[in-house]
């Protein structure tokens, strides 16, 4: 077999004429099709534009070229062009979630480039339904409603309250029971230490502990999210509770100060330190045993005429001891407060309020 067999017909000359319309019309469609971006509507450009120059291939091989193989060819990519785009529909109407979810994706999730696959395995985990809370309606009762779901406020403003006394607001896309959450192991139950009460017209969204913690437990992902999420939203509620943390005196109450960490940190619950039982031996009343006196001295002792001046009467000195009753972490921060602030010097002090929530006022 020869080389010339082999390598087929050689060009000898070049066509004179040039092709129809409607082959450079193909390619030039075809060249801007190629440059479509990635993404949803990356790909729509993309397979737009080939499908349109595959079906203007189509038309110059019937009507130009008059090639079947060419017509074919050409039709069946303007088909896999046209099934791309229906692909593409499909998933587009799959992934279009109601007002209110788009908005929360486009708030909470977007800004930390969460994907959209992972953001519908979330709300699929809430059967993408909105509650909603009117005007002074409870989610939630003090001492008695159970914490078995996790709920993220939408719109309105809704108060949380303790023994009739206001703490802070929550806002739109705050959760709701972020701490009672973070309270409580998956397998723990509990009620609610604080009432919440809608203050507006409320809608929010709520997933069921039991979901969400199944949930949390495939998706390492999810989980991450969900603990950063959780994390601020619990920071921002005690730096709101911290502001109303203030005496009557101007002293701010800053949860922050390195102060409360020889409290609150691991003590020994008996342990005093040296210099508090050389206060307490210093003034510690000397309590001898009465001695007999003679009746004879008794009666001749005159009476000493009283000081001229005398100095008023020194306060009995009051030696801070620990509380036996006080656990591996030391006193509760009700109390840790309201004695710190007691030796504090002002006219007034912490220990003249009768309650909590008076102190919150």
């Amino acid at each position: 077999m020869s080389a010339n067999s082999i390598r087929g017909p050689v060009c000898i000359s070049w066509k004179q004429d040039m092709e129809g319309a409607l082959y450079h019309l193909a390619n030039c469609i075809l060249l801007m099709g190629f440059t479509g971006g990635s993404g949803v509507y990356g790909c729509f450009f993309l397979f737009g534009f080939l499908g349109t120059g595959y079906l203007c291939c189509v038309l110059w091989g019937w009507f130009n070229a008059c090639g079947l193989d060419i017509v074919l060819w050409s039709f069946l990519l303007v088909v896999a062009c046209v099934l791309q785009l229906a692909h593409l529909v499909y998933r587009l109407r799959e992934d279009t979630f109601p007002e209110e979810f788009r908005l929360l994706y486009k708030t909470l999730c977007l800004p930390l480039q969460v994907p959209l696959h992972t953001y519908k395995e979330i709300v699929h985990c809430c059967e993408e339904q909105v509650f909603t809370l009117a005007t002074e309606q409870t989610y939630a009762v003090e001492g008695e409603t159970p914490i078995n779901r996790l709920s993220l406020l939408l719109s309105g403003r809704v108060r949380v309250s303790q023994d009739g006394q206001f703490l802070h607001y929550i806002f739109p896309y705050q959760f709701m029971d972020s701490p009672e959450w973070e309270s409580l192991q998956p397998s723990e139950e509990g009620v609610f230490q604080v009432t919440l009460t809608a203050e507006t017209s409320c809608s929010y969204i709520s997933w069921p502990r039991k979901s969400l913690h199944l949930l949390l437990t495939k998706e390492r992902y999810i989980s991450c999210l969900f603990s950063a999420l959780l994390g601020y939203d619990i920071s921002e509620k005690l730096y709101t509770l911290n502001e109303k943390l203030f005496a009557k005196f101007g002293l701010r109450f800053d949860i922050r100060l390195p102060s409360l960490y020889h409290i609150l940190g691991p003590t020994a619950p008996d342990a005093v330190t040296e210099s508090e039982k050389d206060d307490e031996e210093v003034h510690e009343p000397t309590m001898s045993p009465p001695q007999a006196m003679p009746t004879s001295v008794q009666q001749t002792t005159p009476a000493s005429p009283p000081p001229a001046a005398t100095s008023p009467p020194v306060p009995p000195f009051r030696a801070r001891m620990s509380r036996p009753d006080s656990g591996i972490l030391g006193e509760d921060s009700t109390s840790l407060v309201l004695e710190d602030f007691e030796e504090v010097s002002g006219s007034e002090s912490f220990m003249d309020y009768r309650s909590d929530g008076e102190y919150m006022r």
